[in-house]
């Protein structure tokens, strides 16, 4: 005859946000413009702003149909307009006005901005393998301080979980952004361990207080599928 310690049943632990914890899906703005050295791009306060090129804006209409089915309470975007370009079908399909972070902005490239980091990586400039061994942004001449731009991107995420308890924000930014925020999350040693993220991507965390959770990097099983 069995115990009724024998009877109970301990089944394997589901993951559920910590209560007052913050979810959100970082999403890395769809395929932009490609660089020409006859038609620069525009600036804004110094960083490259190219619009979304025509993969990008198909990018932009599969995320919005992708996130469109979750529970998304907010929209947050950058100052550069391939974010806010990426995010606006998903806005449109939710009713919501997108929020500017300018602190999500993707890593100033200093001298290398305008395309030119674009340009000097497809030839092989030596300064590009110093930066994937030493896994520092700051190599490029002018470029900001990895130090600097890791400390902006924890404040602004630490901003918006802090004004979205216990809700779920679409954060539409960059691939250099995802990259930090990924290793800070996980505490990696490798500093470009997550520098991968597609565009279009989806990558997911929860924030609890200091404690930041990775739930998923790099999703991309929209981009694979037909639209619609």
């Amino acid at each position: 005859m069995s115990t009724p310690e024998q009877e109970i049943e301990y089944r394997q632990h589901r993951f559920s946000p910590p209560p007052g914890a913050t979810e959100i899906f970082l999403v890395r703005h769809g395929e932009s413009a490609p660089a020409r050295g006859d038609n620069p791009f525009t600036l804004v306060e110094g960083q490259a702003d190219p619009e979304l090129a025509p993969d990008g804006r198909d990018h932009a209409r599969r995320v919005g149909d992708r996130l469109a089915g979750e529970r998304i309470d907010a929209i947050y975007v950058t100052t550069l307009r391939r974010t806010a370009e990426t995010a606006a079908p998903l806005a449109e399909k939710l009713g919501l006005t997108p929020v500017v972070e300018p602190d999500l902005r993707e890593i100033h490239l200093g001298d290398w901005e305008n395309g030119l980091f674009r340009k000097y990586t497809a030839e092989g400039h030596p300064i590009v393998e110093r930066l994937w061994t030493e896994q520092r942004w700051d190599v490029i001449p002018g470029a900001e301080s990895d130090e600097r731009f890791g400390a902006r991107l924890r404040g602004a995420l630490t901003r918006i979980a802090a004004a979205h308890p216990d809700q779920r924000v679409a954060v539409f930014t960059h691939g250099g952004v995802i990259g930090e925020v990924f290793a800070q999350a996980s505490r990696s040693v490798e500093r470009f361990a997550f520098l991968g993220a597609d565009n279009g991507s989806v990558s997911h965390l929860v924030l609890h207080g200091d404690n930041w959770i990775v739930r998923r990097f790099n999703d991309t099983s929209h981009l694979a599928t037909p639209l619609g």
